[in-house]
């Protein structure tokens, strides 16, 4: 993605003209935790009242976000960072990730907003219900939405927060070498291990 401008503001630019869709494409950071975490509670639920056992639990829990991880990478370097050459094709590329680029620090359009989150959670929901049990996708999937708030809440935090610990200051100047840097390295956000595996970490300073 060739970067021909970023904006340092912290107001929202607008991106439709109907105010219906323009107030869809803006969502406080905090409304991804009231909409899953209740879910995440759910399927543990399920978990439990269908005696999977702790160790059960904990290990596709763990998969569960390994994969979300990897779904994270994926999405954002093929997906997000797809750029068409049609006026329309442009247009969506745009709305799902441009204008995040050209305006990092919009605090409303830093997490997925429902309209997208929501249709995706199903249909990865489906997908996973073809390779594991019931019992099996109730852990699996409480993982992969866990890992889906932390990628969230990380996003979020790495463009607002001001960070002590040396891991999280790492953890924001790796996405930090991604906007202002080279946006065709550094996709992983709440991780680098994908960058790491699949040669699009940023080079270390000798």
């Amino acid at each position: 993605m060739k970067k021909n401008y970023i904006s340092n503001s912290s107001e929202s630019s607008r991106m439709f003209k109907n105010d219906f869709l323009e107030s869809l494409s803006k969502i406080h950071f905090a409304v991804p935790l009231f909409i899953y975490v209740p879910v995440v509670i759910f399927y543990t639920y399920l978990a439990i009242v269908n005696h999977v056992s702790f160790l059960a639990y904990i290990g596709y829990f763990a998969f569960g976000v390994l994969v979300w991880s990897a779904t994270e990478y994926v999405l954002h370097r093929y997906i997000f960072h797809y750029v068409p050459t049609s006026k329309w094709g442009l247009r969506i590329h745009f709305i799902f990730h441009g204008v995040h680029h050209d305006f990092p620090r919009d605090s409303k359009r830093l997490v997925m907003v429902p309209s997208v989150s929501i249709p995706l959670a199903f249909a990865f929901y489906f997908l996973f219900s073809l390779f594991l049990s019931d019992t099996h996708l109730y852990s699996f999937f409480s993982g992969f939405l866990v890992g889906y708030l932390a990628y969230d809440m990380t996003h979020y935090a790495i463009h607002h927060a001001n960070f002590k610990s040396p891991f999280w200051k790492k953890i924001k100047q790796h996405h930090m070498l991604h906007h202002y840097d080279d946006p065709t390295k550094g996709y992983g956000v709440s991780s680098v291990l994908w960058d790491k595996i699949l040669d699009s970490d940023f080079p270390k300073k000798k």
